[in-house]
C-alpha cells in the first residue's frame, strides 16, 4: 500500500485572504527616493531664500534679478525631484505648471471686473499716478505703470480677456467650418475632395501675415472682425485634419454597419464620424490657440488690431517702441512675459493632448 504524504502549510499568523503577493520596494528604489526627497527639499529651501533675497530691496537690481532667476530654477528643480520621488517617472511638472497658469489666467481674466485692480484704460483717472513706475511687488502697482500711469498688471489681465476671446473664437469657428468641410470632403471624395484640396492649399500658400494685414486693412478693427480674419487661417488646417480622420473612420466597422442598416449619409457623418473627429480637432485647436494669440498680438503691434487705450498684449508691447524700451524695459517685459507663458502653455498642453488622441500637428501660420 502506498503512503500518501500531506503537506500542512506553516502558520503565517494572518488569514488566507491576506496572503496575496505585495509589491515590495527594492532597497535601491527606496534609497533613490530618499535621495530625491532630500535633494528636492534642499533645493526648495535654497530657492525660497534666493527668491526672497531677489524680491527684497536690499541689493542692486542686477543682483536681485540674478538671485530671483536662480531661485526660480532651484524651486522648479526641487519640486520636480519631489514629484518624481512621490509619483514616479510619469510626473511632468512642466505640464502641471502650464495647466495651472492657463487656469489662473482664465479665472483672472473672467473675474477681472471683480478683482481689486488699479485703472487699466481710463487715462482721466490716472492724472495723479506716476508715469513709468518701476515694478515693485509690495506697492500699489506691482508690475509698474505705462506713460499714462495705467497699471500694467491690470492691463495685462484685461489684455488676456481680449486676446483669449479672439483666439478661442477664431479656433472655434475654424473647428466648426473647417471640420464640416473636411468631413464632407473625406466622406464624399471625388470632385468635392479635389475642390477642397485646391482651396485649402491656396489659403496655406498665402503668407499668413500678409493675408491678415490685407483683411485687417479692409475690416473695422474690433473683436468680431479680428476673430473672423484669424478664423480664415484656422480653417485650412482644421479641414485637413478632419478630412484625414474621416478617411480613416469611414472604413471602420461601426460606420459600415450603420450604412448597412440604412442610415442616411447625413446621419453617418453627424452621429458616427463627427464624434470621432472632434478629439483630434480639439487637440489641434489647443495648439492653434497659441498661434492665434501670436497673430492677434502681431496685428495689434502693427496698429491694425484692437486700438489703444483698450489693452491687448500686442499694443502694450508696441508702447515700448523707440527709446522707451531702453529707459523703461518693463513696459515690454511685462506683456511679453504674459504672452510667452500663455503661448508656451497652450503649445505644451496641445502637444500632450495630441499624443493622447493620436492627432498630428499641422500648423502653418
Amino acid at each position: 500500500m502506498s503512503e500518501t504524504t500531506i503537506e500542512i502549510p506553516a502558520d503565517t499568523g494572518r488569514p488566507p485572504e491576506d496572503s496575496a503577493p505585495e509589491t515590495v520596494l527594492e532597497p535601491s528604489d527606496a534609497d533613490e527616493r530618499r535621495h530625491l526627497y532630500r535633494l528636492g527639499t534642499c533645493l526648495i529651501v535654497v530657492g525660497v531664500i534666493a527668491v526672497g533675497l531677489g524680491l527684497a530691496p536690499l541689493l542692486i537690481m542686477p543682483v536681485r534679478i540674478s538671485l530671483f532667476l536662480v531661485g526660480l530654477v532651484a524651486l522648479y528643480t526641487g519640486l520636480r525631484r519631489l514629484g518624481l520621488a512621490r509619483f514616479g517617472s510619469d510626473f511632468d511638472l512642466t505640464f502641471i505648471l502650464s495647466c495651472t497658469w492657463l487656469a489662473a489666467l482664465a479665472a483672472a481674466a473672467l473675474l477681472a471686473p471683480l478683482l481689486p485692480l488699479a485703472e487699466h484704460e481710463n487715462t482721466a483717472r490716472t492724472l495723479t499716478e506716476p508715469s513709468y513706475a518701476t515694478p515693485s511687488l509690495f506697492s500699489e502697482h506691482p508690475l509698474g505703470t505705462n506713460n499714462f500711469g495705467l497699471d500694467l498688471l491690470a492691463r495685462s489681465i484685461y489684455g488676456a480677456r481680449y486676446s483669449l476671446v479672439v483666439a478661442v473664437s477664431a479656433v472655434l469657428i475654424g473647428m466648426i467650418v473647417g471640420g464640416a468641410i473636411g468631413i464632407l470632403a473625406g466622406y464624399f471624395g471625388g470632385k468635392l475632395d479635389r475642390i477642397v484640396g485646391v482651396l485649402t492649399n491656396s489659403l496655406l500658400a498665402v503668407p499668413s501675415l500678409i493675408l491678415l494685414i490685407a483683411l485687417a486693412s479692409v475690416l473695422e478693427p474690433n473683436l468680431r472682425n479680428i476673430a473672423f480674419a484669424l478664423s480664415i487661417l484656422a480653417i485650412p488646417s482644421m479641414a485637413r485634419i478632419a478630412r484625414a480622420n474621416t478617411l480613416v473612420f469611414a472604413q471602420r466597422e461601426f460606420v459600415l454597419a450603420a450604412r448597412a442598416m440604412g442610415a442616411t449619409r447625413m446621419r453617418v457623418m453627424v452621429r458616427e464620424i463627427a464624434p470621432n473627429v472632434i478629439l483630434p480637432l480639439a487637440s489641434m485647436g489647443m495648439v492653434l490657440i497659441s498661434a492665434m494669440i501670436v497673430a492677434e498680438a502681431s496685428l495689434s503691434f502693427l496698429g491694425l488690431g484692437i486700438q489703444p487705450p483698450t489693452p491687448t498684449w500686442g499694443n502694450m508691447i508696441s508702447e515700448g517702441q523707440g527709446t522707451v524700451f531702453e529707459q523703461h524695459p518693463h513696459i515690454v517685459w511685462v506683456p511679453g512675459l504674459f504672452l510667452f507663458l500663455t503661448v508656451f502653455s497652450f503649445n505644451l498642453v496641445g502637444e500632450k493632448a495630441q499624443k493622447r488622441t493620436g492627432g498630428t500637428r499641422e500648423v502653418k501660420l
